[in-house]
């Protein structure tokens, strides 16, 4: 006789840069749900992966990988003053990256798990989530916090700003969303989010995989 087992369900966590998205993700790890954080994945893929290398080589020419791996100076330049180019990169990545999560997702036993993306919307990949949670804040902190842990410019912070979402048609598309000011709590905020989730994802509710 088969085993039923159910997956977990997917909470999509997702934010513009700055926001604080890896903070809450980090919360939420620390109250025993699994996180998967899509960039991180994204980057050990494109190290590791002979498909992605061999397609990136192709399109970004042979300065795009060093003898340690990509080579993330050059492939910001030419990412980040090209929205094609950018567009291109995600299409080689992308595809990877949701067949290591499926795999990943399968292999847990939580109620649900925390997948964290900086361009969930923007890629489409919210559609696969059950629920979604957006980290927003006003722009002006967003880019303090970027330049406390990089060198980018406020130019070019504002620039990577001005090509994802805005925090308002994030807003619009998510289930819960947090505001990470600074002057509100973002662990009550984790918390509350926490238990309702827990509330809302009734084991008896989700459908059975065989």
């Amino acid at each position: 006789m088969k085993s039923i087992e159910r997956l977990p369900y997917c909470v999509g966590l997702t934010g513009g840069i700055g926001s604080g998205k890896t903070t809450a993700a980090n919360l939420f790890r620390h109250l025993g749900v699994p996180v998967y954080i899509a960039d991180d994945e994204a980057k050990k893929l494109i190290d590791t992966d002979p498909n992605i290398r061999e397609n990136i080589l192709l399109h970004f020419g042979s300065e795009s990988y060093t003898s340690q791996g990509l080579n993330r100076p050059f492939m910001a330049r030419e990412v980040f003053s090209n929205p094609e180019k950018l567009k291109v990169l995600n299409s080689l990545t992308h595809p990877a990256v949701k067949e290591h999560f499926k795999n990943w997702i399968t292999a847990q036993k939580a109620l649900f798990v925390i997948k964290e993306a900086a361009i969930l919307f923007e890629a489409g990949t919210y559609n696969d989530c059950d629920f979604v949670i957006s980290i927003v804040a006003p722009e002006n902190i967003r880019i303090e916090r970027v330049q406390k842990r990089s060198d980018l410019s406020v130019e070019e912070i504002k620039s990577r700003i001005a090509r994802q979402w805005a925090d308002k048609q994030r807003i619009q598309l998510s289930d819960y969303v947090v505001l990470n000011d600074g002057k509100h709590s973002l662990i009550k905020q984790i918390l509350h989010i926490y238990e309702d989730i827990i509330r809302r994802t009734n084991p008896g509710s989700r459908p059975i995989y065989h």
